[in-house]
């Protein structure tokens, strides 16, 4: 059997009827040629969620008044309608629906939305399911933000390449890390600025090193991991060699303590106490740092397995790093 091949119509339309979901404004070719196939003085899709509707149009349409009365699938002649509309209506995912319009036309307008309705059906469904990324990529970008995650881009000489909207932020509020001369990223200690630049040469001329972390400030508690570029795609086209990854609390040691206590019915001595060895300080560190002898610290820690449920530091850590508190 010998392959079809596509006629010229059909590739003029169903090219920019798969691809209009990823224009701007959505399907603005497809109808400009819809309506020009067609020869219409108009063309529209109606998109329907819930009790919402989005208009696209393009040229001279009047819409019919009894559109929401439509079955899916079948194309609508104007007198049906009582208008000068060909009409189909097509089902999505989601919730998502939608309507196609011609505005008279020449004939044989129905056979033609008859024959793009699976076509535009599998466009609504890729919309849909585009739909459904962007609502998770976004929760996704909020809890991100929320645990003041971030990254910054730098290329052999630590200038910055490219930062997320995190990075971005915690570079103007942190007062740890900022903006330079010729745009280079610059710790506040020079120690770290150092060891930063020797980490980021290095990363240049050996991109399968090890990545190293680096901690900036313990309260609020503000760590980094330098790592090699080892994918250049991500570069973005641009010499990047290293990334910055920031991690930041936004809130004080005390005000942790705070969420700690309502948390886990800690007083405030046990709360501040639970925060430093949650931080990975010993019980002997955590006592140097809160004025506590160790008889006292070790006395502390119990009362704060115990009322955490924790088994151990490690797994205290797991309890107030990844539990709700790191959303706060």
């Amino acid at each position: 059997m010998a392959m079809r091949v596509p006629n010229l119509g059909e590739t003029e339309l169903l090219v920019p009827l798969h691809d209009g979901v990823f224009e701007q404004p959505m399907w603005h070719t497809f109808l400009a040629r819809l309506m020009r196939v067609a020869e219409a003085r108009g063309a529209a899709i109606l998109l329907q969620s819930g009790k919402e509707t989005v208009r696209l149009c393009t040229g001279d349409l009047a819409l019919p008044a009894a559109l929401g009365e439509l079955r899916f699938g079948r194309a609508y002649a104007p007198e049906e309608l009582g208008g000068a509309c060909h009409a189909i209506r097509l089902p999505g995912e989601g919730g998502l629906s939608a309507v196609l319009l011609v505005d008279s036309g020449e004939g044989g307008i129905s056979g033609l939305l008859t024959a793009l309705a699976p076509h535009f059906t599998v466009a609504l469904k890729v919309l849909a399911g585009l739909e459904r990324e962007r609502a998770r990529s976004e929760m996704s970008a909020e809890a991100f933000a929320r645990l003041d995650f971030g990254w910054i881009g730098l290329d052999a000489k630590g200038r910055i390449v490219d930062a997320d909207a995190q990075a971005e932020r915690m570079l103007r509020e942190s007062g740890l890390l900022a903006r330079g001369a010729y745009n280079r990223l610059v710790p506040a200690d020079p120690a770290i600025d150092r060891q930063l630049t020797a980490l980021v040469k290095d990363f240049a001329a050996k991109p399968k090193a090890r990545p190293r972390a680096i901690n900036l400030s313990h309260d609020p508690w503000i760590d980094i991991l330098v790592a090699p570029l080892r994918l250049e795609a991500l570069a973005g086209g641009k010499d990047a060699v290293a990334v910055v990854y920031l991690r930041g609390d936004r809130s004080s040691s005390e005000t942790r303590a705070e969420q700690l206590v309502d948390l886990f019915d800690l007083t405030p001595s046990e709360a501040r106490m639970a925060w430093s060895m949650a931080q990975g300080l010993s019980i002997a560190e955590a006592a140097a740092e809160h004025g506590l002898t160790i008889e006292t610290a070790r006395n502390y820690s119990k009362k704060i397995y115990a009322k955490t449920g924790a088994r151990g530091q490690v797994d205290l850590v797991r309890h107030v790093l990844t539990g709700v508190l790191a959303l706060a």
